[in-house]
This record gives C-alpha cells, structure tokens and sequence, in this order.
C-alpha cells in the first residue's frame, strides 16, 4: 500500500474567455457524430452555426444586419448545450486527477503524493494539447494556482506551472463560482467577504423601514437580497468556519432584526436544514457520485456514519449531512 506523505489537492484555474466563438463548426460535427448523433442532427447544427444573419434590436430600432461565419449567437439557447458536446472528450489521463468544468471555466484537481509532480505537470501539459488541438484559448492571465497542503512538515517547493512559455501565478486563495477558496482551507476571508457584501444592503432596508412598510415586506427585503447572500453555498463552507466566522455573519442578522423589528431565522438552523435537502437529494440520486457515502445500516433504520480521523472532515458537509438525516429519522 503507498502511504502518502503529504496530502496536496492543486487547483489549476482554466478561463476560456469568450473562446466558443472561435468554434469550427465541422470539427464540432465530427464530435457530434463520434456521440452517436444522428447525421441529419448534425448538419442542422453545422448549418446553424455557418453564415448565420444577425442584427440588434433596441425598442422599434433595428441595426443592419451582419453575417456571422463562426460561433453562436449571444444568449442563443444552444450554447450551453453545444459547448458542453464540444468539451466532452476533455478528460482525465490520470486516476489521480479531477477536471471540473462549469460554463467557460475549468478546473484541474491533482492529488500529489510523495513529492512526485510529474503527473500534474504532465495533466497540464495534456490539457494544454487538447485546448490548441481544439481551437480553444487558454486565457494565462486569468489562469491560477492554488496548492493546498494539510501535511505538518515544512513548506515545499513546487515546480512553476508554465503554460505556453509563460509562468502561472500561483495564489493564496481565489473566488470560484462565489466562494473564497484559501489554501489553508480557512473559511475567514470568505465570511468577511459576504459580511461585506450583506451589510451594503442593510441601507436599504432601513430605508424601507422609514417609509413604514410593513413587516412581512421587510422580512421578505431581507430573505431575498441579505440572507441569500449569508447563506450562498453555507453547506460548503459553514461547518468549518471558526466561532469568529459566525460570530462576523450572526452581527449582520442581529442588525437586520433590529431593523425589522422581527426575529429571523439564525444560520445554524438554516445549515442544518440544507445538508438534510442536500444529503436527501443525493440518497434519491444513485448516479450521483457521492451517493455511496450514505450507506444504511442493517437496521434500515440509519446510516452508516463515516470514520474521521481529523476535526476538518468531522465538520464537513457529508458527516454533517448524515448525523443530521440520522437526528430527523
């Protein structure tokens, strides 16, 4: 069994940056028909993709029209979609990595184990290859690197990442879809940033008080643009933020109460009731990839709990998530 000496979870921030524009609509074709999809499907999409007529609307105002050869039209429906089958084959090499990808953004996961990086490296370079090979752009300047090790001995010293001749900053912590990611996987900065962002909205909630609205619209103000915001993704970060943390988010629910003179719902029992939705979403969903972690017990009656040897993954969502469906059953 290869023990690992150091745990490092390396996170490579891909941006396409407006690159689907760039597509050729025969190579996506030929990707639709590697899919299995019927040839008469196919040229429609290659068809709508070529010389395609488009103008702007503004009211009654309407500009020349211009002919697009490539890419798809803003907003068009399709994108999403074509885009997703255009990206399809862009996949893993190793076991030990992950690739995420969310609309233009991609993300490479590599778990590093003694010292060795040439893997990484090698799944950079690989995802590089695909992206030239493809007619994709790797936007550098928005490209990081985050390294996260868990590990108790001295800090160590990684290759640079280059990509096309050029080094990739390396960060101390990045925004990925709306959460602060750090690399000592502290939930601080992230909980300051939505404090920030809640407390901006505090002023007009107060200016809906001095106009003597009622307190069901005040409550409503408040559910909609403030405590979405305290709770955006809580079941990822809010089980391992320190007492601070909360301490930082409750202050802005204790002004919002003072301000709408009602109490509102606490973030502790809005968690808990996420992770039980959550958990009970992936229990249904046996495609889920996670699903395996909720396993009954012979009793039918619980669920397995999981073994943790560390108080991070004692408070992270999936332990979390399973005590909470086993306290509601």
């Amino acid at each position: 069994m290869m023990q690992l000496h150091i745990c490092v979870h390396t996170t490579l921030f891909v941006d396409y940056s407006s690159a689907f524009n760039t597509i050729i609509p025969s190579l996506l074709t030929t990707k639709l028909e590697d899919l299995g999809l019927h040839t008469s499907l196919c040229d429609w999409i290659s068809n709508f993709l070529t010389d395609r007529p488009q103008s702007v609307r503004v009211g009654n105002c309407v500009s020349p029209t211009h002919t697009l050869s490539t890419g798809a039209p803003q907003g068009c429906v399709l994108s999403p979609l074509l885009y997703s089958l255009y990206t399809y084959d862009c996949t893993a090499t190793s076991s030990s990595t992950i690739i995420v990808k969310f609309a233009d953004d991609t993300v490479v996961m590599h778990l590093i184990s003694d010292n060795d990086e040439r893997a990484y490296l090698e799944e950079i370079k690989h995802l590089e290859n695909w992206c030239q090979e493809n007619n994709l752009f790797l936007n550098i300047s928005k490209t990081k690197e985050l390294i996260m090790d868990c590990s108790k001995k001295q800090e160590q010293h990684y290759q640079p990442v280059r990509i096309s001749g050029t080094t990739v900053e390396r960060v101390y912590s990045f925004k990925y879809l709306g959460v602060h990611i750090s690399q000592d996987l502290s939930w601080s900065r992230h909980t300051n940033s939505l404090a920030k962002k809640a407390r901006q909205h505090l002023y007009h909630l107060r200016r809906l008080r001095d106009f003597r609205l009622p307190s069901k619209v005040l409550r409503n103000f408040y559910t909609c643009t403030i405590e979405s915001i305290l709770t955006e993704n809580i079941t990822v970060w809010f089980g391992n933020s320190t007492k601070q943390d909360r301490h930082v988010l409750k202050r802005v629910v204790r002004s919002a109460e003072h301000i709408t003179r009602t109490e509102l719902p606490d973030l502790q029992t809005i968690y808990d009731k996420r992770c039980q939705t959550k958990a009970r979403r992936i229990v249904k969903d046996p495609t889920h990839p996670n699903n395996r972690l909720f396993s009954l017990l012979r009793s039918g009656n619980r669920f397995r709990s999981l073994k943790t040897k560390t108080e991070r993954l004692k408070r992270s969502f999936f332990t979390q998530a399973i005590q909470a469906l086993n306290q509601g059953n």
